[in-house]
């Protein structure tokens, strides 16, 4: 990690106030999760990733999963049987493996006639020549079995979020050479991740990264539940796709003068007899292809950039998440500017590790640390702020 001197290395840290990590990946270990019962951290925020990972998060959340209120959680003084929030989706770097089966995609996706075509169409440069790299990826899978498995998760776990999705412009895909001949993959490892394989020139076309997450978004913004999003390289890219999903339905920007006075017509509204046996009818809301809160997991853009995903327009509340891992695994200060940006009630803290147990619990407190540092708050108040933000961001209740 960067050095970052916190100057609060020395203080207790207040576990007991509750810890919640907002982003990590136990069950690419399952040997790991039995350690979430003894683990500091109060509750994980466990994302799925590829086909091999969504029902060991979906049994894992059978287990050991939060209740549909904050409350409990949050105010437990003993450790709680809920541990875990679960998260289900499809993430870039697996994308290539989903070919878009919905009727109002061209008919060159709907019909996938071969592993080779689909692959020579989503993968840059065109891997059809090579019939080893090909072979070696598993048979496509259709859309709309993703997403009817993925809202099925959701159905059946009411507090469960979208993701990890998203873009990745540097992304390489693992090819078919062991990066050590000698190299045995680990059993106690999910399949389907890289496995010891070396990187191949391949990338995943960014237009079908795009495909993919706009159709999560939008089964998001039908079920009205919160995503991790994931960006590397492609900040700009990001934006305007998460943008065209909120695109009509952005919130009017009133002038001072203006707030003012639709705050003096709605006090008189308000103050109005309604008529004998007029009764206020709620409106229905209609499904929205757009989530209600996201974060941006492990943010790795530059602080300028803040300003546009914190337009008094967008309908969506936006989150922005740090972790010791990515954010501080180098020399580079970027990331300290932008945690000082990111308004109080916004940041979240995560580990994004591989692996349940205390190498987890240490991350959480590194970066709690270091956020507290750089936002001035004593440890006390940051480790409030923090669950405070995570019970905003999940259960979309301000505490």
């Amino acid at each position: 990690m960067a050095e970052v001197e916190t100057g609060l290395e020395k203080e207790l840290f207040p576990w007991h106030l509750g810890v919640f990590d907002a982003h990590c990946h136990p069950t690419d270990t399952v040997a790991s999760l039995d350690s979430i019962a003894s683990m500091k951290t109060r509750a994980l925020t466990i994302m799925a990733t590829r086909e091999q990972d969504q029902s060991i998060v979906a049994n894992f959340a059978n287990k050991l999963g939060v209740s549909e209120e904050p409350m409990p959680i949050l105010m437990a003084t003993e450790k709680p049987l809920g541990r875990v929030v679960p998260s289900f989706g499809w993430h870039p770097w697996f994308s290539h493996h989903i070919y878009d089966d919905r009727a109002n995609s061209s008919v060159q996706d709907r019909q996938v006639s071969s592993k080779r075509d689909h692959y020579g169409r989503v993968i840059c440069p065109s891997p059809r020549d090579d019939q080893e790299f090909i072979r070696s990826l598993p048979d496509p899978r259709p859309l709309s079995d993703l997403l009817y498995e993925t809202r099925s998760h959701l159905e059946r776990h009411p507090i469960a979020l979208v993701g990890e999705i998203g873009l990745d412009r540097s992304f390489r895909i693992p090819g078919t050479i062991l990066i050590d001949n000698e190299y045995e993959k680990d059993p106690a490892l999910t399949p389907g991740g890289r496995d010891g394989r070396q990187l191949s020139p391949y990338r995943v076309d960014l237009d079908h990264q795009r495909m993919l997450l706009t159709a999560q978004l939008n089964l998001a913004g039908e079920m009205q539940r919160a995503v991790s999003v994931h960006g590397v390289a492609s900040h700009g890219i990001v934006f305007e796709t998460l943008k065209a999903t909120w695109q009509g339905y952005e919130k009017p920007v009133l002038s001072k003068r203006q707030r003012k006075r639709r705050a003096s017509v709605g006090t008189a509204y308000e103050n109005e007899d309604k008529s004998e046996g007029e009764q206020r009818k709620p409106k229905l809301a209609s499904p929205k292809p757009f989530p209600p809160r996201i974060c941006l997991h492990s943010y790795s853009g530059p602080s300028d950039t803040l300003k546009q995903y914190l337009h008094p327009s967008i309908p969506v509340e936006i989150f922005f998440s740090f972790s010791a891992l990515v954010n501080f695994s180098s020399q580079s200060k970027k990331a300290v500017g932008v945690i000082k940006a990111v308004p109080d009630n916004r940041i979240l803290g995560e580990s994004d590790l591989h692996a349940a147990g205390d190498r987890m619990d240490d991350l959480m407190e590194e970066i709690i640390r270091t956020i507290c540092h750089i936002k001035g708050w004593s440890l006390e108040a940051g480790v409030k702020q923090l669950a405070s933000n995570w019970a905003h961001f999940v259960f979309g209740q301000r505490w």
